[in-house]
């Protein structure tokens, strides 16, 4: 139900009288035997959505585009991304631990060059857009630890791209990826490390979508919040970069909306692999989240609403609304199993954030040192990657970062009534900065998606004819323009 598209709900259509009618039997019999369902999954579900009187809810998966948002994304080019890769591979050797001294940057070998690079990188797409982008550095030394025997520089590499409404300028949405490679040894720093796909193609989607939002901003693109690119490094060795950035965001107070992480999304070009899907990762029951806070996430049944996982279905609809050449399958795990990745180290820190990963990894082709065995090549090379859907990836990621920065902030306060045995819902809220309208979005306990949203306007306050036994809630803000912003899970108030 949640992917259906254009579709709507008919003022006229009676759903409780309609269920409850003789004549629906042989409709629902019919149904279910079509589809394979059994009545006593769809009459409920049927039940569930009878409504008050007033405009009737809609689907919630309906599609909803902004044409300059959808302009903006066209400008993403698969040989520039080509060429970015390629580039990143000719340092030979990323790993942390690499080369980082001026005769070695000079050399255009190890991470040092590769740092010194994406940083022009940046300054140049800034200079491009008249200077709409602040292009900055997060420098610390990080300590001995298994994966790195001596103090060593980690440097992450940002370009801010400042919002165009001062009111919201602390609103923040970010894209990372990570630069640092390694081989089939952590500890080697020498020896080849292309990293193309893991992560050359993340850090190039970071890169690609500051220099095409940074150019549609300075054009016809309106941006209300503020957006970050960023790439980081220490990836390989711990996660040591993004976790110094993460908690760097979290004591600085920032208001961090939204990250979204790309770690392999290269779509290596292999048997089996699926180059119309990307996976997206989500938490479930948040890594910051207290004793406390856990035992009431229980209780309410809200272990898949998280703020990541509500992220994930936000990613979901950017794709279901534009066409960006790839649909992302929501996978509600934080991770690959045995593996990880940085926007770990934000969710420790409290922030939403999720994983970009292409459908099907060919481990030969990660984590190796460039070789062939008994017939098998081994190797994270150029040659594998599949330009075209790190495009298309691209492009879903500007979109989503161009909508959340684009929508009003996610009402906050979200209340549901319940000091009362009946069958409808009461939300409160409180109002959203730039919104001019908001939207109930409600679905079934077991449902992925939000399946149904109700309009309400000039009001924060609506009753809704829907039980709240049966259902999630919550609302999102939705401006002038018809950008949604994130939803706010609904909390129950006494």
């Amino acid at each position: 139900m949640a992917y259906q598209k254009n579709s709507t709900i008919s003022p006229p259509f009676d759903c409780h009288n309609f269920c409850t009618s003789s004549a629906a039997v042989t409709f629902l019999a019919t149904l279910a035997m079509a589809v394979g369902l059994s009545l006593t999954f769809l009459g409920p579900r049927c039940l569930a959505q009878e409504i008050a009187p007033g405009p009737p809810p809609r689907l919630a998966a309906d599609r909803h585009t902004d044409p300059k948002i959808a302009k903006a994304i066209e400008d993403v080019s698969a040989d520039r991304i080509r060429q970015t890769i390629e580039k990143l591979v000719s340092f030979q050797n990323r790993s942390t631990i690499s080369a980082q001294d001026e005769e070695s940057i000079k050399a255009g070998k190890g991470i040092g060059a590769a740092r010194e690079w994406i940083k022009s990188e940046f300054e140049r797409y800034s200079k491009d857009c008249g200077g709409c982008l602040e292009v900055k550095t997060d420098v610390f030394t990080e300590q001995p630890t298994d994966r790195i025997p001596k103090p060593t520089v980690i440097t992450n590499v940002y370009a801010v791209l400042r919002c165009s409404d001062p009111q919201q300028a602390n609103r923040i949405v970010l894209v990372t990826g990570h630069y640092d490679s390694r081989n089939s040894d952590t500890l080697n720093g020498t020896d080849p490390a292309p990293g193309a796909n893991d992560d050359g193609s993340g850090a190039a989607v970071s890169l690609e979508c500051a220099r095409v939002l940074s150019k549609a901003a300075s054009n016809h693109l309106r941006l209300p919040a503020t957006i970050i690119f960023l790439t980081v490094a220490g990836e390989e060795q711990g996660l040591n970069g993004s976790k110094h950035f993460a908690q760097m965001a979290k004591e600085q107070g920032w208001k961090l909306e939204a990250v979204l992480n790309n770690d392999i999304v290269g779509g290596d070009r292999s048997p089996h692999q699926d180059a119309g899907v990307v996976r997206v990762f989500s938490e479930g029951v948040p890594a910051a989240a207290t004793e406390a806070e856990i035992k009431r996430i229980r209780m309410l049944g809200g272990e898949s609403d998280s703020p990541s996982r509500e992220l994930a279905r936000f990613v979901a609809d950017v794709g279901r609304s534009y066409d960006t050449g790839v649909k992302p399958l929501l996978v509600f795990r934080l991770d690959r199993f045995l593996r990880g990745g940085d926007h770990y180290s934000f969710n420790q820190q409290g922030f939403a954030a999720v994983r970009f990963t292409e459908f099907r990894e060919n481990f030969n082709h990660q984590h190796q040192t460039p070789r062939t065995e008994n017939g098998i090549e081994y190797g994270d090379l150029p040659k594998f990657v599949d330009y075209d859907y790190v495009a298309r990836v691209a492009r879903l990621n500007a979109a989503t970062l161009a909508s959340l920065a684009s929508a009003p902030a996610p009402p906050a306060n979200v209340k549901m009534v319940t000091k009362n045995l009946d069958n409808d819902t009461t939300l409160t809220w409180e109002a959203s900065m730039g919104a001019a309208s908001y939207e109930v979005v409600w679905r079934s306990t077991s449902a992925p998606d939000w399946e149904y949203a109700q309009t309400i306007t000039n009001a924060t306050r609506a009753t809704l004819k829907v039980s709240k036994d049966n259902e999630i809630f919550a609302v999102r803000a939705v401006d002038a323009a018809g950008h949604r912003g994130l939803p706010a899970i609904s909390e129950p108030e006494r």
